[in-house]
Parts: C-alpha cells; sequence; structure tokens
C-alpha cells in the first residue's frame, strides 16, 4: 500500500517564524497559498524597468502614497507575495508592525519577462481574492501593460491592454500617469 505525500501549508505566522529563525536567510522566496515559492530571479530589463517605473511614480505620486518596490504585502489566503511595484497608503512608521493589507493597497504592478504566465495565472488569483483593488502587469517582452480592476472572487470584470496614452488609477482618477513611463521607462 502506498501513502500519498502531503505539501506542508504554511500559515504567515509560520512563514514569519521560518525568517525570524535564519531559516531562509539569503534566500529569494514569498509565500503563495502557504506554500513557499522561490522567486525567479531578475534580469536586466525587469530590474531596471521596475526601478525606473517606481522612481516615476514616486515623483507622480508625491505624498498621495507610497511606492514599495519589491516588499512583501500580506494578504489574508496565506499570501505574502512581493510585488515588484506597491502603491499602497503612505502610513509611515506603521509598517514597522506590519506589511500593507489590501486595505492599505491602492495597486500593485508585476513586471514580467519569463513570469508572465505566473504573474496572469495564480498571483491574478492570488491578488483578485485579497481583494487587490487594480493589478498592473507589465509585458516585458510585448512592451504591454495589463490593467485589471474590479475584483470579483479570483478574477477581474475589467482588463484592458495599454501600449502607450495615459491613464489613471482608480485611487487617484486625478493624476494622469504616462503607460510608457511603466512599461518602457
Amino acid at each position: 500500500m502506498q501513502s500519498a505525500l502531503k505539501t506542508k501549508r504554511w500559515t504567515i505566522e509560520e512563514y514569519h517564524r521560518l525568517i525570524d529563525a535564519g531559516i531562509l536567510a539569503d534566500q529569494k522566496v514569498e509565500l503563495l497559498r502557504g506554500e513557499i515559492i522561490e522567486m525567479v530571479p531578475e534580469r536586466e530589463p525587469h530590474a531596471e524597468q521596475s526601478q525606473d517605473a517606481d522612481r516615476y511614480l514616486a515623483d507622480v505620486l508625491k505624498d498621495t502614497a507610497r511606492v514599495r518596490q519589491a516588499k512583501p504585502i500580506t494578504l489574508p489566503n496565506n499570501s505574502e507575495p512581493e510585488p515588484d511595484i506597491c502603491i499602497c497608503q503612505p502610513l509611515g512608521r506603521e509598517y514597522r508592525a506590519h506589511h500593507p493589507y489590501p486595505e492599505n493597497i491602492y495597486w500593485v504592478i508585476e513586471y514580467s519577462y519569463s513570469t508572465l504566465q505566473r504573474d496572469l495565472g495564480e498571483k491574478l488569483k492570488i491578488y483578485a481574492a485579497a481583494g487587490i483593488r487594480e493589478y498592473w502587469v507589465v509585458d516585458i517582452e510585448r512592451l504591454r501593460l495589463i490593467v485589471h480592476r474590479n475584483p470579483a472572487s479570483e478574477e477581474y470584470q475589467f482588463v484592458r491592454e495599454y501600449t502607450d496614452g495615459v491613464i489613471s488609477s482608480e485611487a487617484f482618477p486625478e493624476i494622469a500617469i504616462e503607460v510608457l513611463k511603466i512599461i518602457n521607462p
């Protein structure tokens, strides 16, 4: 008789204890639905484009929001992903006690080169299920921005692609964001 192997699902608290104990030191991982997933290393276009967009958004949004690059966010579905960019409430020192929660987040951006399938699949479902209001995916290879809005269950009701022009986040409709500064800064 053969027994089935079981996968250990981690809670956020257990994941934090692993981090605090140094077990995950020097490992680039994130927690997705209770699984510790190794993150794909960033290639040059990914690293540079996300950093340039981070600076651009910080300049455009000024004090209305905080722009965090490659930092964890804590979601209720036992997930603690590290989106390339997270635009969240400027809560200052409060983030010393916890990472941004969904109610603190205006939108997240993932830059995708080799991770496009995961970013438009598993991560999209995780963000939508957690109620992240907007999820932007930059397809580095095709130089397009895919904007997802209005989460419902594990999907977004609004999806639109942009290759140029000006858009606004639903959180800040009065602030114009140049698409090219996001997809090819």
